[in-house]
This record gives C-alpha cells, sequence and structure tokens, in this order.
C-alpha cells in the first residue's frame, strides 16, 4: 500500500511538471511577450476582485451570524453595561470603516484598472484630502478616548467605605486564592519575607488585623448588589485577574498591590436561568457529550489573562456570586486564619 501510494505522488509530481512544460512552450506561439498584460487580462482581473469582493463582504456577514451565539452574556456588573456600550460602539465604528475602506479599495481597483487606450494621471499632493483623512480619525479616535476615560474614572472613584466588601486575590503559577477582611473590615498585612508552607500568602504574623482574615482557595463568593473592592498581588510573575462576566480585568504585579471594584447584577442561580446562558451552555454540553465528557453548569470564572508559564491555560477559580444572606451564611462557615502575635 504504501509503494503504491509513493507511486502515485511520483506520478503526480511528473504530470504537473509535463503541464508546465506544455504551458511553458504554448506561450512561444503567442505573438506577444509573456510579460505582457492585455486589456482583456485587465478587465477580467477587474470583475475578479469586484465578484471577491462580494463573496469577501458575505463571508463576514456570515461568520458574525454564526458565532454570535458564542459571545459572553450580557454584562453581569454596574459599570460592565457602559463597558459593553462604548464596545458596541468601537465594534459599529470598526466595522462601518471596514466595509467602506474595502468597498472603495475594490471598487477603484476595478474602475482604473488597466487600459491601453488611458493614460495614468500623477497626483502627487491634495491638502483637502490630506485634511480630511487627517481630521475625521481625530474625531473618531477623540470620541472612543473621551468616553473611555470617563467610563474608567467612574468605575474607578472612590466609594462609601462602611458598605463594600474587600476581597485580596493572590496569584502565583498556578493558582489563586482568595483573602476576606474579618469583622474588624481591614486586611491584615502581609510580608514577602514570611512566606512559607503554612503561610502561602505571606501574611504579617504581627498585624492583629490579620487575625480574622480569612483564606479560601478553589472557589469565593460576593454578595450582588454590593461593591466589591479586590486588592490583587502576585507571589512569582505579572498574572492578569479577568473576571470577563463582569467585564473587570487588572494586573497582578509582584512587589505592588493593585486594585479593581465592581458591583454584581446577577447572581451565579439568575445567570444559569438566562435564556442566552442556557442556550450558551446547551451547545457546550452538546460538544463535550461528542467528546465523552460529562455536562456542566454556568459558574462565573476567574481567570489569569496574562501567559505567565506552562500551565497559564489552568490558572483558574470559580466564583460564586449569592444573595445576601446566602453570601452572609457561607461566610460564616469560613474560619479565620488564626495567626499568632511573633515573639520577640
Amino acid at each position: 500500500m504504501n509503494l503504491l501510494v509513493l507511486l502515485a505522488i511520483i506520478l503526480l509530481i511528473i504530470a504537473g511538471h509535463q503541464l508546465l512544460r506544455i504551458i511553458e512552450l504554448s506561450r512561444g506561439l503567442k505573438k506577444t511577450k509573456e510579460w505582457q498584460v492585455s486589456d482583456s487580462d485587465n478587465n477580467m482581473m477587474g470583475k475578479a476582485l469586484l465578484l471577491f469582493v462580494a463573496l469577501f463582504f458575505i463571508f463576514f456577514f456570515w461568520q458574525v451570524n454564526r458565532w454570535m451565539d458564542r459571545s459572553l452574556p450580557p454584562a453581569a456588573s454596574e459599570h460592565g453595561v457602559k463597558v459593553d456600550a462604548l464596545f458596541d460602539a468601537n465594534m459599529y465604528l470598526i466595522t462601518f470603516i471596514f466595509l467602506v475602506t474595502n468597498a472603495f479599495l475594490f471598487w477603484f481597483a476595478y474602475k482604473y484598472r488597466g487600459n491601453s487606450k488611458s493614460k495614468a494621471e500623477f497626483y502627487p499632493h491634495n491638502n483637502k484630502l490630506e485634511m480630511l483623512w487627517t481630521v475625521v480619525p481625530a474625531v473618531a479616535l477623540a470620541f472612543i478616548i473621551i468616553f473611555g476615560l470617563k467610563y474608567w474614572n467612574e468605575i474607578m472613584t472612590r466609594s462609601d467605605e462602611t458598605k463594600k466588601v474587600v476581597v485580596e486575590l493572590y496569584a502565583k503559577q498556578f493558582d489563586w486564592t482568595a483573602r476576606y477582611a474579618g469583622k474588624d473590615g481591614k486586611l491584615g498585612e502581609t510580608d514577602f519575607k514570611q512566606i512559607s508552607g503554612s503561610n502561602a500568602v505571606g501574611m504579617d504574623t504581627a498585624d492583629v488585623n490579620g487575625f480574622d482574615d480569612i483564606l479560601v482557595k478553589n472557589e469565593f463568593h460576593i454578595p450582588v448588589g454590593r461593591e466589591v473592592e479586590f486588592h490583587m498581588r502576585s507571589r512569582d510573575v505579572i498574572h492578569s485577574a479577568l473576571m470577563a462576566h463582569f467585564r473587570a480585568q487588572m494586573n497582578c504585579v509582584p512587589g505592588m498591590v493593585t486594585t479593581f471594584k465592581f458591583t454584581p447584577t446577577k447572581t451565579t442561580a439568575q445567570m444559569r436561568k438566562d435564556p442566552y446562558v442556557v442556550q450558551l451552555m446547551a451547545g457546550i454540553n452538546k460538544q463535550r457529550a461528542q467528546d465523552g465528557k460529562e455536562a456542566v453548569e454556568f459558574d462565573y470564572l476567574l481567570l489569569c489573562n496574562k501567559i505567565c508559564g506552562a500551565s497559564h491555560y489552568n490558572m483558574q477559580m470559580n466564583l460564586v456570586v449569592d444573595s445576601e444572606e446566602d453570601y452572609n451564611a457561607w461566610l460564616a462557615k469560613q474560619k479565620p486564619v488564626k495567626t499568632t502575635v511573633a515573639v520577640k
């Protein structure tokens, strides 16, 4: 069988070589040189370009329609609605420019195709055109930047200190640890020199504010309708805390603390009942069934969005959004760190 395949490949190569030889010999029978382009060649290529751009646009819209139901569900945070609005505005603008630019590009390629009876005009400069394609992009970019800064300032503005939930996200290759402020509402200080097997996040064992802190792994909870302020640290390399359903992302940088905050608007239970999410998970579980895997339910996820090493793809943690009552009940079951004051 392998010998027959090898012989078929050899015969195919020989046939291809002979075909190219025939084409080369046939060129010698033409009255014109092979590098000369005729008007009929230009007309054919011009029409082919128009056909190509039409098929290109059809393929583009088909792709949008085909994969639209694989995009993220609507934002599950207050600020996420504004982020989605800004994202949509950008996409509409980019799509409009993409369609108009390519339509003109291929139309001009057809309209001004080569013709032996016409001659190209030398057109070195036009101040009005230069001004037009300088001012219009500048105005569009100014719109994007101004609204982006406006929303960013609204997201990062300080709020009521007494009502928010404070959670620290500690990143290291390749997992997350969440730390909650205890009843005092304050996270204990940290000291990287004290990192050890029993003190994985490097808490300062001499700081009394950390005695009632709570450490959780694998899954952490936050309450719906209350602002959550995240303090983010990294032990080793730059990680990036991504909570895509809340439109939240912030780098975790070794040697410093970064912050981000948002107010969740939908509990995990509510999202699991959302029609779009139900449809999305049905498609995912259909594919998992074909791969011989068990069905899964929707969960919010904390992911690392930096390529931080070999197991980066697996660096994730479940995030559960509870009602206020369920959150308080879950928090009451968690045990504090139980550190002791260092004796000197």
